[in-house]
């Protein structure tokens, strides 16, 4: 059985670094176009960005998947033939202006999630379109799934971890009637993760006891990989391209680990426990199984905080201001935070990410134990940073 692929979500360049030693793919957006408006790669970027992704060996995906009007077509044509120039490995579109503009161009594409693909006809409507794979809607269930997957001779691509919208296929309209951001143009306001109440035609308040009843948990299916995989799911892919470099890190290395452990018959019950503390330590709303198993319930909500409930934080300690390679030393000027032997620290910055322990700090040439907020230490990093990165501390987050 071919072993799936994994593809991770990208924010910036940061998020490449992140997940370079896990994922097989990344799906990334450009500065227009892309359900995700606040992409660090730009469309001048993209040939260096998809060059280094492919040194890496990973395959680069572009979305330009947001909804395009009249205006946007002269757009959409420069998007794709740039696609192309860069040799970026296939496009993820759903609208049909697009998708003749990729057919003309001879740039591969799958079918967004955006199109709500749901059935086998639908999958081979898009096969005859030319589309190399459809991304299924993730309201389906993975028997809904298995009979895609039957039914069909196309790629199929899954959703396994991170965030699900309360609107079918996250075509949401309440974003642009509340507060005239679109979320079908990459402009979501996440009204459904505000507190709301309900209110009868004479404006009287009706208590529902919860606060967040349309604020969906985090879909998180480690635990049932195994079934994903003996399902036919060609792409397991992971949601977050507006999320750190340490969730894309996270994230990307668990279920690669996942994986792994399936084909080397080592997918146990332990190692799901662990895996489960991991993603829980990063961005996430409390986790379900979304639709796989069946239209999720009231345990599919998180009723008492829409907001993150990771179990660790990052909290900026200062910067790099200067990086001595031989020595693999850098200077960190210490504005916001102390730090002290033993912590854990993300160094995060353009075109880098890095986590480690600090293990040496040295003030004036002087070994010491704690650099205090305010002071410039001297710290060893086990990879090159660079001016100007941010140094981050990672703690137990306080509930």
């Amino acid at each position: 059985m071919k072993k799936p692929e994994l593809m991770s979500p990208i924010r910036d360049w940061s998020s490449l670094e992140a997940c370079k030693d896990y994922a097989d793919a990344v799906y990334f957006g450009v500065d227009s176009l892309t359900m995700r408006a606040s992409s660090g790669i730009t469309l001048k970027e993209l040939p260096k960005f998809v060059s280094k992704t492919h040194l890496y060996g990973l395959r680069a995906y572009l979305t330009l998947n947001s909804v395009v009007y009249n205006q946007d077509i002269a757009k959409a044509i420069n998007i794709v033939k740039k696609a192309k120039e860069a040799k970026v490995d296939a496009l993820i579109v759903w609208d049909p202006a697009v998708i003749e503009i990729a057919k003309k161009e001879k740039v591969p594409f799958f079918i967004s999630t955006q199109a709500n693909v749901s059935n086998y006809k639908s999958a081979e409507f898009y096969k005859k379109q030319g589309a190399k794979r459809v991304v299924l809607a993730r309201e389906m269930t993975l028997k809904q799934i298995k009979e895609v997957k039957k039914k069909t001779n196309i790629e199929i691509e899954t959703f396994v971890h991170g965030a699900m919208c309360m609107a079918i296929s996250g075509r949401c309209i309440l974003s642009a009637y509340l507060f005239g951001k679109s979320a079908n143009c990459g402009f979501c306001a996440q009204p459904c993760r505000k507190e709301w109440f309900l209110s009868d035609e004479d404006g009287n308040k009706i208590s529902v006891g919860k606060k967040y009843f349309m604020s969906a948990k985090d879909i998180c299916m480690i635990e049932f990989i195994p079934q994903l995989i003996k399902a036919g799911i060609d792409s397991f892919k992971i949601e977050g391209r507006k999320r750190d470099a340490k969730y894309i890190e996270v994230t990307s290395r668990c279920y690669r680990e996942a994986i792994d452990a399936y084909y080397d018959k080592t997918f146990s019950d332990q190692k799901v426990k662990k895996w489960k503390k991991e993603l829980s330590s990063v961005y996430n709303r409390g986790f379900s199984t979304g639709f796989y198993f069946g239209t999720p319930g009231p345990e599919g909500i998180s009723y008492n905080k829409a907001d993150n409930i990771s179990s660790t934080e990052k909290i900026l300690a200062g910067y790099v201001v200067h990086y001595y390679p031989k020595a693999k030393a850098g200077s960190v000027r210490l504005d916001h935070m102390s730090i002290k032997i033993g912590d854990k620290i993300i160094v995060e910055g353009k075109y880098t990410f890095i986590e480690q322990e600090i293990e040496s700090i040295e003030i004036e040439n002087k070994s010491v134990k704690m650099g205090g907020k305010g002071t410039e230490v001297a710290v060893i990093f086990n990879s090159p940073v660079r001016k100007g990165d941010k140094v981050f501390l990672i703690r137990e987050r306080k509930i």
